[in-house]
């Protein structure tokens, strides 16, 4: 790092800006207590004021109302502004009240300022095993003589044969107490550590995601150019850096035996007796229990962004309207061109929602209504020799029946006329029969209406007489 990046992180750096400012002690004895140190994530928006309230009221209690005039929840909104980005303000699904978090930039300024304090006891012979040991691994993992990896094999045989004959001739050398203490600080230090990297690796994955965004957002080639850009950005968030460590630890933390394993050592490991006095021991058996809601979220994400990009590719707009999208990418790209540098006064402007007032004068008297007089007499027809025999002689056209004429002609023809179906299957209730048969032609797309042709139909009724209708031609094709 040289002079002018260093200029550059302080001019730019959330973080160098949160310790910059007035009120830095506020921010960060408030983020500490909120996230950090109780190792929580997503707060609601409501909660989170409830607790800035209660820090502002004894910071105004000793200092007066002077001191920080502006209510908890301007505080909250000032610092997840843009500029300041020292909180993350989102909304989660089903839900109208926003999300905070800490920002990865924040974390690592809070835990800097924490590291300041110093420490009773520091850990030193730990972290050189610890080095010693990711040493060996890295050595010996990228050996690729079999001579020399089978040498380093048998010697790890050879050390262990020798402990285990000392432990058999009861020369067994137990961890003293600094040494179980070192350890011990050791593990906690990193289980913190590996809690706020996840902060970061979600943010990595978020920044990946608008890059590829930004990308399509300004693309100006064709649409298969387009989607092989969202089929590359999903490989690209799974296959970059963060992204195959990230699922390797997932892998790992989802194994039934691993998480047996890291169970069964962390409860051993609170029952060490050099350890019995150290505050917080029981607080270990709990890190799977803090690592997994830190991990699905992360894990959630990552869902998120693949399900985001999956749904550009049923972008009908796109396919309906080309104008409509190129419309949109100007917008989004004149809004990337001014992210860095917006220009003064307003912008755009949006008209705000309005209540529909209806005054009291406005609406009309009230007026009685009118009684409506029903004349409910009825007059008998004098005429008693009225034929009511034609109210009987009613029929029903059974229209599955006909469906059934029309296959069991089709059953042998590939296509047949109206005219052929009622050669093998006549007529029985004249025209409402006729009427039923162009219905069904109508409504299937296996049957034509030719209006240019006509065919004659004709059938007997029942007293004898020949009736004869001339229609338009219809054909039934079989169903394939």
């Amino acid at each position: 790092m040289d002079y002018y990046a260093i200029q550059g992180l302080r001019e730019n750096h959330p973080g160098w800006a949160l310790l910059r400012a007035d009120h830095a002690p506020l921010l960060v004895a408030f983020f500490a207590a909120a996230f950090i140190e109780p190792n929580r994530r997503n707060i609601p928006r409501r909660e989170l004021i409830d607790a800035l309230e209660d820090v502002l009221f004894m910071v105004r209690d000793e200092q007066g109302e002077a001191a920080f005039p502006r209510s908890a929840a301007e505080y909250l909104d000032n610092w997840a502004a843009p500029e300041k980005a020292w909180l993350r303000k989102f909304y989660i699904e089903n839900q109208d009240d926003p999300i905070f978090d800490l920002t990865p930039t924040t974390e690592d300024a809070v835990r800097w300022v924490q590291s300041l304090q110093g420490r009773e006891f520091v850990a030193t012979q730990s972290r050189l095993t610890g080095i010693f040991a990711l040493l060996k691994a890295l050595v010996q993992g990228s050996e690729t003589d079999p001579e020399v990896r089978l040498a380093l094999l048998e010697a790890e045989r050879s050390a262990i044969d020798a402990k285990i004959e000392a432990v058999a001739a009861g020369d067994m050398p137990v961890m003293t107490g600094p040494e179980a203490l070192d350890h011990y600080q050791q593990l906690r230090a990193q289980a913190q550590d590996l809690l706020s990297d996840f902060r970061e690796v979600e943010a990595n994955f978020r920044d990946l995601d608008r890059k590829v965004r930004e990308r399509i957002a300004t693309w100006e080639g064709s649409q298969g150019e387009l989607l092989d850009a969202i089929f590359t950005n999903q490989e690209d968030i799974s296959g970059s850096l963060q992204g195959r460590t990230f699922q390797g630890f997932w892998d790992y933390l989802m194994s039934p035996a691993q998480r047996a394993e890291l169970s069964d050592l962390l409860e051993k490991a609170t029952k060490i007796p050099t350890l019995e006095r150290v505050e917080g021991l029981g607080e270990i058996v709990n890190l799977q229990r803090d690592w997994l809601p830190a991990v699905e979220q992360t894990q959630g994400t990552v869902r998120r962004l693949s399900s985001q990009m999956r749904r550009l590719l049923d972008d009908k707009v796109f396919l309906e309207n080309k104008r409509i999208m190129q419309l949109i990418r100007s917008i989004e790209s004149n809004a990337l061109a001014l992210r860095n540098d917006p220009p003064a006064g307003i912008v755009a402007q949006i008209p705000a929602q309005q209540a529909e007032i209806s005054l009291p004068f406005e609406r009309p008297l009230y007026k009685p209504g009118t009684q409506v007089v029903i004349d409910d007499a009825v007059a008998l027809a004098e005429d008693t020799e009225v034929d009511s025999s034609a109210l009987f002689d009613q029929f029903y056209v059974d229209r599955a029946e006909l469906q059934s004429n029309i296959d069991d002609v089709l059953g042998q023809l590939q296509q047949a006329s109206l005219g052929q179906v009622l050669d093998v299957h006549p007529l029985e209730k004249g025209l409402a029969e006729i009427v039923t048969y162009f219905q069904i032609a109508a409504e299937t797309r296996w049957a034509g209406i030719d209006e240019s042709r006509t065919q004659t139909l004709s059938w007997n009724t029942g007293a004898g007489a020949r009736r004869e209708a001339t229609v338009e031609h219809v054909t039934f094709v079989r169903p394939e």
